[in-house]
């Protein structure tokens, strides 16, 4: 189903004297969300050190607020690791978590002053056998979870009974695994796949007392439609499982789309209008080679908002700008008539959009706007409209 909210037409100018300024397609960062969003994270999940995974958006403005907020960064690669040498304040916590790397990896974080690691296998412990004074491993349990939007343990994760074993091997090869971790997916319905990893790892703990850190990962939801919880709701049990854990073991969590979504508006502008059979086709600068290519990679449906004061009248598709017949974001949704220059805007478009963006038919990616109060600026028109 599509979430589509119609706003009254004078919100509308707000964002197409945006355009006329800055051009279109655009990403709108606020940088004050991020800021409420961290903190409200932080209040969620007390007493557990968040690092914020890259990968789910890596602008670099963007990054900077969080720092100086305190997080820390959950890095996978080199390229990650390169954009964060180019910010002005380095994060003062560091923790790489791709389960396989290569040693050219491993060095790169390790001159970056990352020492953390994950692995998920026996194998993988060979990699760190030249580096086992200046390392700390997690062990990544697998937590398959078909509940989640992405269950990310089909791909990676030692099986619960494999999980001593690898351990007992990593101690045996003089490695220092300090903890345990686990992720039980990308937004999640409910916490109760965290619930039940706390739980299993908690079994680890009591039976390997020299573990001393459990990472938790992500998953916690983005407020893509109203079905979604608000973080201290959703968290409350991952808080009352934490709070069964001996108090020696440090928690640590990998936040990624909760923080980056809703910071981040789309704005794109409908460049083309045609009429068929079946419904009325609005083509947009933007699309799923673009901002929206969450659809390809995790099915995302983002809720959009167009501007209007008519009432919904026809059967409409929403498309991108390329030349592939898939560059399609909504089918079969109820607009009212819309028209050349208006724009389509996305008030939840910061997590897996731009990142995974590609330039297919040599089509720029959105240009970024940084702003300071955007949502509550639009909050507050929205109140006077």
């Amino acid at each position: 189903m599509s979430t589509i909210e119609i706003l009254p037409a004078q919100l509308g100018e707000y964002y197409q004297a945006m355009t006329k300024e800055h051009g279109s397609p655009l990403l709108v960062l606020d940088r004050n969300k991020v800021r409420s969003r961290y903190r409200e994270l932080c209040e969620a999940l007390p007493n557990v050190e968040l690092y914020y995974a890259m990968k789910s958006q890596c602008e670099p403005a963007f990054l900077e607020v969080l720092i100086a907020e305190g997080a820390g960064i959950d890095i996978a690669t080199n390229g990650e690791i390169a954009i964060l040498q180019q910010l002005e304040h380095r994060p003062k916590q560091l923790i790489h978590t791709h389960p396989f790397k290569k040693d050219a990896d491993i060095r790169a974080a390790l001159d970056f002053d990352c020492n953390t690691f994950v692995v998920d296998c026996v194998e993988e412990l060979d990699k760190f056998a030249a580096y086992a004074d200046k390392v700390e491993l997690l062990l990544r349990v697998s937590c398959q979870n078909s509940a989640a939007k992405i269950d990310l343990s089909k791909k990676f994760g030692c099986h619960e009974a494999s999980v001593a074993s690898v351990l007992d091997e990593a101690r045996r090869r003089g490695l220092t695994v300090k903890g345990l971790s686990f992720h039980v997916g990308s937004q999640c319905g409910s916490a109760d796949m965290h619930v039940d990893a706390i739980a299993l790892c908690a079994r680890f703990f009591s039976s390997h007392p020299y573990l001393t850190c459990l990472d938790i990962g992500g998953g916690f939801p983005a407020p893509y439609d109203k079905t979604v919880v608000n973080l201290l709701d959703f968290c409350a049990p991952i808080r009352a499982a934490l709070q069964q854990l001996d108090s020696r073991i440090r928690i640590i969590a990998e936040p990624g789309r909760c923080l980056s979504a809703p910071c981040f508006y789309s704005v794109a502008t409908i460049m083309g209008v045609a009429a068929a059979e079946k419904a009325q086709w609005y083509f947009l600068d933007d699309g799923v080679y673009g901002s929206f290519s969450g659809a390809f990679y995790s099915g995302n449906r983002y809720p959009l908002q167009v501007f209007s004061d008519a009432a919904p009248e026809s059967n409409a598709v929403l498309a991108g700008p390329t030349c592939d017949s898939v560059d399609v974001i909504y089918e079969d949704v109820m607009l009212p008539k819309l028209a050349i220059n208006d724009v389509v805007v996305g008030p939840c478009m910061g997590a897996y959009t731009t990142v995974t963006a590609s330039e297919f038919n040599a089509i720029a990616k959105p240009k970024l706007l940084i702003r300071d109060g955007h949502i509550e600026a639009v909050k507050q028109l929205q109140a006077r409209s």
